[in-house]
């Protein structure tokens, strides 16, 4: 990527990120929020299972997807490590349904999609296990998870490379790697610098970034999402996402 001018934030909008990371990075975050499914199973396989099939289904209306969510939470009684790693899914979305699962996802595609993800249980144990033997920072953690569904002909649940923003690749790795906090599991705290971590940019977190004057960019593409992300690390060196949580604060009281 081009090294681009740091952008200069004024300190009416720095003190702002600060006091909305603080009011809305607490506990109360998680109602209505796709991680709230992931705190409601118990074990880390478990939780980070949930969290990953919670992740690639949260996009669009959240009155639509969390519903999708919540029933195949309910179909797995909570054990998601369990019924991918056995193949129990194929029972309820059986290979060849051409119905509509969500949006753009068929019920056969999302098998394919759980078939991948078996696979690599089976080859790694878990998917925190796979990240740890093909990736150092976040950036390589998002090429690496892409890259092994896309070999595994899953392109469209799963973004087939690092061109998009990969907003919610992005998204999954801030509730891994994150700790300390009552909203991110961090448990893979000990893998990922969260440092490393990049910004999960879509076009609404990309028209805040503009209007605070964080990004230039209008294109919600991995190289904008990197340059959001230096710049928030101007604002929270030690946790740039930290800014997911001040960002969402902004859009609540502006939207």
């Amino acid at each position: 990527m081009t090294k681009q001018p740091q952008i200069e934030i004024p300190e009416s909008v720095r003190h702002m990120l600060i006091e909305n990371a603080d009011r809305y990075e607490t506990g109360d975050f998680i109602n209505g929020d796709p991680s709230w499914f992931m705190h409601q199973v118990r074990g880390d396989a478990n939780r980070e299972a949930m969290a990953f099939v919670a992740s690639c289904l949260s996009y669009g209306s959240r009155q639509q997807f969390m519903p999708k969510i919540d029933h195949l939470r309910q179909c797995c009684d909570g054990e998601m490590h369990r019924w991918i790693a056995n193949g129990d899914f194929a029972a309820v979305l059986p290979e060849g349904c051409t119905d509509c699962l969500y949006r753009l996802y068929t019920v056969d595609m999302f098998h394919h999609f759980l078939r991948a993800y078996q696979h690599l249980m089976q080859q790694y144990g878990t998917l925190g296990d796979f990240v740890r033997r093909n990736a150092a920072t976040g950036f390589d953690a998002v090429a690496a998870i892409c890259n092994y569904f896309a070999t595994q002909g899953v392109s469209v649940i799963v973004p087939k490379d690092c061109t998009s923003a990969c907003k919610r690749v992005c998204m999954f790795l801030r509730w891994m790697v994150r700790d300390g906090s009552p909203v991110d599991l961090g448990l893979w705290a000990d893998a990922i610098d969260r440092r490393t971590l990049i910004m999960p940019l879509d076009t609404h977190v990309l028209q805040q970034g503009q209007h605070l004057g964080l990004l230039a960019s209008r294109t919600a593409s991995m190289a904008t999402a990197q340059r959001l992300t230096e710049a928030l690390a101007t604002v929270f060196p030690d946790d740039p996402l930290r800014g997911d949580f001040a960002l969402f604060g902004y859009g609540v009281e502006h939207d």
